[in-house]
């Protein structure tokens, strides 16, 4: 058992109070506020910092798109085919790639790694601790929702190739087909007298468990445009959606808000590459934040280093957003959207350890991380 005193505990549940936290040998959060400290329990001086959940990333690439390794190290789209429903960035992440090291020493704990999004449907995701020998240690949940893309990405590669999609109206006919076929294909199985099964589609498989509300489609969708196609088509299908990007969000978001849709913002601070980011703002997060909308934010790692997620979150303070909603969009709110939060996210008894010491100010750029603990082991 672990007691790491001295410190402002930044709960994400209750505000802020100053004491200890206690950690059990199991690694979840035994107790925090005043607490008694058992005879025997290992004692961490927070020196007068800060404690808080650790950072949770719901978009990036960490380990399948790999630092400084060119083409050898990006693993993340599959370009060869618009469809590949059936692949997953659980097979293709190194674990001892470099950047997964740095955003732990950044204080991010967890990221949702996604294909890319060169694809109409990429493959899926996998949530994991930025911690581990290997990837299988790593997995907190082996799905992290199904990747389809729409706008630019899949129009530039596919166009290139002289091949569909290279339109919008393209894409969306490509996927409201295959999520047809996926309709046909659960019904079939539905009906199938035993032993006349038909047989098995590991393309379909994945896209059934989306009909079933299993997992969601994670959207990549930057205009307004292209978020609203992906919201209409979820609809026909009955199927949840979270929007990646959304950076035309906050011409949209009384819709969004009404149909209770979240998003995942970023990276805002990238330059305007192509044509879909001409509106990039970080005023879109409070303009979500005021209309009701739920939303995390993003660095899209490697585009930017996801260790700078703080530093994303104080130009959106800087912007107006309250700083309380700026920290719970790094840690329970994208909980939330990837569906951890009754382990992740908040400090609350019973939760899991992961958490992060800092000798100032989260959100101040000058601030450095001290310790890092992932279910409850300090590995930083």
């Amino acid at each position: 058992m672990i007691a790491i005193t001295n410190v402002t505990l930044y709960t994400m549940t209750g505000g802020s109070e100053k004491g200890s936290l206690l950690v059990d040998d199991n690694g979840t959060i035994k107790a925090l506020g005043r607490v008694n400290i058992p005879e025997g329990t290992t004692i961490i001086d927070g020196d007068g910092g800060i404690l808080m959940p650790g950072i949770i990333d719901a978009h990036g690439h960490a380990g399948v798109a790999e630092e400084g390794l060119g083409w050898e190290g990006s693993d993340v789209n599959e370009s060869v085919d618009p469809i590949t429903s059936n692949l997953r960035a659980l097979d293709g992440i190194n674990p001892a790639e470099e950047g997964i090291g740095e955003a732990l020493e950044g204080g991010v704990t967890t990221m949702c790694v996604v294909p890319g999004s060169a694809n109409v449907i990429g493959g899926e995701g996998v949530i994991i601790h930025m911690h581990g020998r290997t990837v299988d240690e790593m997995v907190i949940r082996e799905s992290g929702g199904l990747k389809i893309a729409f706008g630019e990405n899949p129009k530039r590669v596919y166009s290139g190739q002289k091949k569909s999609p290279s339109t919008r109206m393209a894409i969306a006919a490509l996927l409201r087909e295959q999520l047809t076929k996926a309709k046909s294909y659960q019904k079939k199985w539905q009906n199938a007298e035993p032993g006349k099964e038909p047989d098995q589609d590991p393309k379909m498989d994945v896209l059934v468990r989306v009909l079933n509300k299993e997992i969601p489609l994670r959207a990549h969708a930057h205009r307004a445009d292209d978020i609203m196609t992906a919201v209409r088509i979820a609809e026909e299908f009955d199927v949840n959606i979270v929007v990646e990007h959304c950076t035309e969000g906050h011409l949209i978001a009384d819709i969004l808000a009404a149909k209770g849709i979240a998003a995942v913002i970023g990276p805002t601070m990238t330059t305007r590459s192509k044509v879909e980011l001409k509106n990039r703002t970080f005023k879109t997060l409070l303009a979500l934040h005021e209309a009701g909308v739920k939303f995390a934010l993003t660095m899209d790692h490697p585009v930017l280093h996801v260790q700078y997620l703080p530093l994303a979150a104080a130009f959106a303070v800087k912007e107006g957003l309250p700083r309380e909603e700026a920290l719970k969009a790094l840690t329970i709110y994208p909980a939330e959207i990837l569906g951890i939060d009754d382990h992740y996210g908040s400090l609350v008894e019973g939760k899991m350890a992961d958490l992060v010491l800092w000798d100032g100010d989260p959100l101040d750029i000058q601030s450095r991380v001290k310790s890092v603990f992932v279910h409850g082991q300090q590995v930083v």
